[in-house]
């Protein structure tokens, strides 16, 4: 497998870098729960080997296609606030299990969004797209500490997609 390498471009970007492998942590380090995403990057980096990349971003929208391109795996880490769960519940599903909210994301174009208009763009999209949420129930506070139940989620978080890191990194039959 080929190291993560950037394209030639004059200026590098996410979206032109090429790995195997984006482990893509979504969130706002200034937003209490929202958090999420930066501390679990902050933790995995040290895990990610030559043909992974982990990366954090409170991006959202269209600008999220800047991470979904130029790789064959996406993980995706993100928080989640449904309200039908405990904090700190953790999710792992595929991005053809999401469903689209009427109304569309609260921040207007999600990923889901930003994964259909790549595809049907014929975009270099990521051909396996696993999205590990978490339950978190405060999403617009300002500071403050994390919920300890979604901070007693971080190490299972982190546990489950450095399986999927591995996993990722085994060659695949018939390659």
């Amino acid at each position: 497998m080929a190291a993560c390498t950037v394209n030639s471009a004059p200026k590098p970007d996410p979206a032109a870098r090429v790995c195997d492998t984006r482990v893509l942590c979504l969130g706002n380090e200034l937003l209490r729960d929202d958090s999420l995403g930066p501390v679990v990057a902050g933790r995995l980096r040290p895990y990610a080997n030559a043909d992974t990349e982990v990366v954090s971003t409170p991006e959202t929208g269209f600008h999220l296609l800047d991470y979904i391109l130029n790789t064959r795996h996406l993980v995706v880490v993100d928080s989640v606030l449904t309200g039908k769960a405990p904090v700190g519940t953790i999710y792992v599903l595929r991005d053809s299990e999401l469903n689209v909210v009427v109304g569309g994301s609260p921040h207007y174009v999600g990923l889901y969004e930003s994964l259909v208009l790549a595809r049907r763009l014929d975009l270099p999209v990521a051909k396996e797209v696993v999205i590990v949420a978490v339950e978190i129930d405060d999403c617009s506070t300002l500071g403050g500490e994390m919920d300890s139940a979604l901070r007693a989620a971080i190490p299972e978080v982190i546990r489950i997609v450095q399986s999927m890191m591995i996993e990722a990194d085994k060659p695949s039959v018939g390659n």
